[in-house]
């Protein structure tokens, strides 16, 4: 099995322009923050941001807002961008190529700072995987001032450090799962969703058919390496494509739509994973 090598290559990629972020992110564009802030914060327009990310080459690909709880936090709310860049990208064997990606997210109410996350994308699979540690890279901007010079620094110490998730990708292509690995990997993976007490298998305690849910949907997933395995239990998560019994009723997992749930299942997943790696 070929390793993961980090290179640059130029792809065709389709970023969103001002107008389709607006349609689906309005927020992204609010012109002032919300009145409950302190008077220490500074109001940094996410467009802003986004006009400095293109110009350092990285383009937003998706944008995604919550839903405001509370019409004073409506303009305000926690957003997110996912920015790409299209000379990045990581090859695998046979086309099983990843591009990484920087989740930013930020809002206007003065509870959350500018936070950029290393991430990847998975072509085969149209996976979107997190992967946000101290090891890999998790930056943020306090909106107590904000520059230029500042970004581009928070980027490229970020980009610097894309060979080491090109390490550990590569470790979890060389790394084999028996199938009482894949059995506990499945099961930590599903905790990330379900709770359970200690000394619980959620597995048993919900019905869940761990073969089943263990079955690769494609071949890219076929394989018993820990890459692959951990892309099946990773894209099962997320889009709950998996069967669960609760109150007695066989009910289907809703897919994770919540973009911050969403990252948050995600990280916990990537981190699940690093345990299995040789």
């Amino acid at each position: 099995m070929s390793d993961l090598m980090f290179s640059a290559t130029v792809k065709d990629v389709q970023f969103l322009n001002d107008e389709q972020i607006k349609e689906v992110c309005p927020v992204a564009f609010s012109e002032s923050a919300s009145s409950e802030v302190s008077k220490h914060y500074t109001h940094i327009p996410t467009n802003q941001v986004i006009d400095d990310m293109r110009k350092l080459g990285w383009g937003v690909i998706e944008a995604k807002q919550v839903a405001a709880r509370k019409a004073a936090t409506a303009g305000f709310q926690k957003h997110m961008m996912v920015f790409r860049h299209p000379d990045l990208m990581v090859e695998g064997k046979d086309g099983d190529n990843v591009w990484p990606q920087i989740i930013m997210t930020n809002s206007h109410d003065g509870k959350n700072s500018f936070t950029f996350q290393a991430g990847m994308y998975r072509f085969v699979c149209s996976n979107g995987l997190v992967i946000a540690d101290e090891e890999f890279g998790s930056m943020k901007i306090r909106h107590m001032g904000y520059d230029f010079d500042t970004l581009r620094g928070t980027i490229n110490e970020m980009v610097d450090k894309l060979p080491l998730t090109v390490d550990s990708m590569n470790k979890f292509k060389s790394t084999t799962l028996d199938k009482n690995q894949k059995y506990d990997l499945a099961r930590k993976a599903l905790e990330t969703r379900f709770k359970v007490q200690e000394n619980q298998k959620v597995d048993q305690l919900y019905k869940i058919d761990l073969d089943e849910f263990l079955t690769p949907v494609r071949k890219e997933d076929a394989g018993d390496d820990l890459w692959s395995v951990f892309n099946l239990v990773q894209e099962r998560v997320v889009t709950g494509d998996f069967e669960y019994v609760s109150g007695a009723k066989m009910r289907k997992a809703r897919e994770i739509k919540n973009f911050k749930q969403d990252l948050k299942v995600n990280q916990e997943l990537f981190e699940v994973a690093k345990e299995f790696a040789a």
